[in-house]
Order: structure tokens, then C-alpha cells, then sequence
């Protein structure tokens, strides 16, 4: 009779875990959604309604999940995308994340809302890290990130833009979550029943949004929100990427993308990968699932691009759904944030060989060797899925660099 692992066993089980770890408000900001989150649960039922198919009898006595990205090797197709305010699911947060997937040699995501500097993330761990950056209102303030991103040595940008304005997050209004944190009675009993949460942020402090907070001054805003609505800029343009692609020489990456014909863009203007995301379910609420989108963004770039997805995955089963589909490979958020709320570092690690685990059954089952062997012949699929239409990219004016970044 095998013994009992240790702590959770799923993704599903360190959400469970996070759930009692964590005060309702910090745990409805990590796990809630935009709107009345039907973004946020279509993103799992899309998942589910994809079935895989095994393949037998298959020599798959030698595996392997590792690929190469952007000339580097990675030990399985999975990357820690950015999560603002992972401090406040455990102390440093962010440099836990980091270490973590250091040890399991995939790449780290730093957000611009992290709650740490810029250089304790990058001399966190050996593993691989990238930058996500915001464009902006102030302009300068962009340049700024990515000349300090240049210096540390991060390796990629990934330019978040499905932000024009920030999403209605109703649970955090109903909570009425802020940063930095005030307590209310009602707030007060719930951190009461959660001493353990109480105890580390009081020897630690309350976390920040420390790159931010370098920049700006954040006290005019109560909430995320807020800051956010103040200093994201909504006429961020292709001429903005156009100008990020000149500066920046390393790989360069957009996050955010719905429409193929945007992806097309991208490739047209010589950016490294995308990430098909639509926020975690975050920002438009009633917004196509990722994975759903997937196959006609591989239609419109594959091959010329790599195409990284987000929004929903939990598990090695939906990452090889996703390869099957034509993904290079999977971003993964609040499930690496469960798993730091429940135990820190070494959590977030345990979380990622669950993942690691059930990839690796997987293309055992499904006689799937190495990932270049998994293929859409391993799917069986929902029919809005089983063809992609052509994408028609509409013809626009050439880009021209936007006055915003002009030198004075």
C-alpha cells in the first residue's frame, strides 16, 4: 500500500489549500475574475471539453518534455507568466517564484506589479528571467524599465497590451480590496482566522508594488485598479511595439493577443513569440477561451513565431492540449500563486512536478516520446475547433514612430 504524499496532489488541491491559507479578500484578488467571470469559467470548460486520445502500442520506454526557446533549453514547455502582488500570497513572493522555477529550469516572468525590486528578482536563483513590461502613460517611465530589465540581464520583454483599461474585478469592489491593506472589522475577523497569513506579513511587512512605486506615487490611489487606470495608457498603438522592437535586441514578446490578425502583425514586425491570453479571465468578461482562439492563431503565424498561451491550465493534461494544438508552450499564473500562498518556494516547486508528472504521463499514454510527437492527431475536439478558417490580415498604413518616444 503506497503512502500518503505529502501536501496537495493537484493544482485543484493547492487552490483548496491557498483558499484557507489566504484572508477572502487576498484570495478573491488572486482567484477572482472580471465582470461576472464567464471569461474566467469558460477558460476551464473550453479545457475541459477537449479529449485526448492514447496511442498504443508506442515505445515510449525514453522521454522527454524539454524543448528549446529563443536558442535556450527549457525542461518542459511551461513558464511562470506575471502575477502582480505575489507578495502578498507569501513574503518576497516574487524572488520565490523565481528561485522555484530556476530549480525546475523553466523561465520566470517578472510583472511590473511585482512586490520586489528589479534587481532581487534577477539575482534570484540561476533560472532564466524576462520582463514584462507596461507601456506607459509617461513613456519615459517604459524606457526606464527596459534599460534596468538590459542591465540586470533579463532575458525577454513581454509586453502586456490587453490593459487599455483596467477589467471590472467585482469581487475585489464587494471586498473592497486596496493596497496598501485597510482593515475593516469585517476584514479584521477574516485575517483573525488566519493567523499563520497575519503572522508572516507582520514579520515581513506589507507588501508593495515596489517597481511601481520607484516611479510613481502611488499614494492618490486606493486600489490596483486605480493605479492602474492612472498610469496604463489606452492609445498604445502598433507604432509603440514598432519602436520597443527597435530598442529592445533580445527576445520580444506579446502578450494579450485575441484576434489572429493581430498576431499576423506581430509577425510582420519581427517580434520573437506571443502569448494568446485574454487575461486569466481578468479583463473582457465574456471573452473567447484561449485555447478555443489557439488554432487560428497557429493558421495565421505558426512556424513563424513562437505562440505561448495563458488563461486557465492547471494541469500537464491541458498543457498537452495546448501543444496539440500548435502552442510552443503553456504561461501558467494563479496556479503557481495557489501553491506559493500554501507554502512558499518549495510549494510553487512541488506544484510545478505535479505539472511536470502529469505531462509526462501523458505522452506516455498518448505515445508521444518527445513534444515535437504531439500533434492534433492525439485531440479529439469540440467542432467549432476541428478547422480554422484562414486569417485575412487587413492592409494598414506603414508605422511610423509615435511622437510619445521622440527625443526632446
Amino acid at each position: 500500500m503506497s503512502e500518503r504524499p505529502q501536501g496537495p496532489a493537484s493544482i485543484a488541491e493547492f487552490r483548496i489549500a491557498a483558499q484557507r491559507a489566504l484572508p477572502k479578500m487576498i484570495f478573491d484578488f488572486f482567484d477572482g475574475g472580471g465582470g461576472m467571470e464567464l471569461t474566467l469559467s469558460e477558460n476551464r470548460a473550453a479545457l475541459d471539453r477537449i479529449r485526448l486520445v492514447g496511442s498504443a502500442p508506442v515505445d515510449v520506454g525514453n522521454r522527454s518534455a524539454a524543448i528549446t526557446l529563443f536558442g535556450k533549453p527549457m525542461a518542459m514547455p511551461v513558464i511562470i507568466g506575471p502575477t502582480g502582488l505575489a507578495g502578498a500570497a507569501w513574503p518576497w513572493g516574487d524572488l520565490a517564484l523565481a528561485r522555484a522555477a530556476g530549480r525546475a529550469g523553466i523561465p520566470f516572468v517578472m510583472s511590473s506589479a511585482a512586490t520586489a525590486t528589479m534587481a532581487a528578482v534577477g539575482a534570484a536563483g540561476e533560472g532564466r528571467k524576462w520582463f514584462q513590461l507596461y507601456l506607459f502613460r509617461d513613456r519615459k517611465v517604459s524606457l526606464r524599465l527596459l534599460e534596468r530589465a538590459e542591465a540586470l540581464g533579463f532575458e525577454a520583454i513581454e509586453i502586456t497590451v490587453d490593459n487599455a483599461v483596467p477589467g471590472r474585478r467585482l469581487r475585489d469592489a464587494r471586498n473592497g480590496f486596496s493596497l496598501p491593506f485597510r482593515w475593516t472589522p469585517k476584514k479584521l475577523l477574516s485575517l483573525a482566522s488566519h493567523p499563520g497569513w497575519a503572522l508572516r506579513m507582520a514579520r515581513a511587512g506589507a507588501p508593495r508594488l515596489e517597481v511601481m512605486a520607484a516611479e510613481f506615487d502611488l499614494r492618490s490611489a486606493g486600489t490596483i485598479a486605480e493605479v492602474m487606470e492612472q498610469q496604463l495608457d489606452p492609445t498604445v498603438s502598433w507604432d509603440d511595439i514598432a519602436f520597443i522592437r527597435d530598442r529592445w535586441k533580445g527576445p520580444l514578446i506579446l502578450k494579450g493577443l485575441l484576434d489572429p490578425a493581430q498576431g499576423a502583425r506581430a509577425a510582420e514586425l519581427g517580434l520573437d513569440g506571443i502569448v494568446v491570453s485574454n487575461h486569466g479571465g481578468r479583463q473582457l468578461d465574456g471573452a473567447v477561451a484561449s485555447i478555443d482562439i489557439l488554432p487560428e492563431f497557429v493558421a495565421a503565424v505558426g512556424g513563424r513565431l513562437a505562440i505561448l498561451v495563458d488563461s486557465g491550465f492547471r494541469s500537464g493534461t491541458d498543457v498537452v492540449k495546448a501543444l496539440a494544438l500548435g502552442a510552443t508552450a503553456v504561461q501558467i499564473g494563479r496556479a503557481t500563486l495557489y501553491a506559493l500562498a500554501s507554502g512558499g518556494e518549495e510549494a510553487v516547486f512541488r506544484a510545478l512536478g505535479i505539472i511536470a508528472g502529469e505531462l509526462d504521463v501523458a505522452q506516455a499514454m498518448m505515445g508521444s516520446p518527445t513534444i515535437a510527437d504531439i500533434g492534433p492527431a492525439r485531440l479529439r475536439l469540440p467542432p467549432p475547433l476541428v478547422q480554422a478558417e484562414r486569417v485575412v490580415v487587413p492592409r494598414e498604413p506603414a508605422l511610423s514612430r509615435p511622437q510619445a518616444f521622440v527625443a526632446a
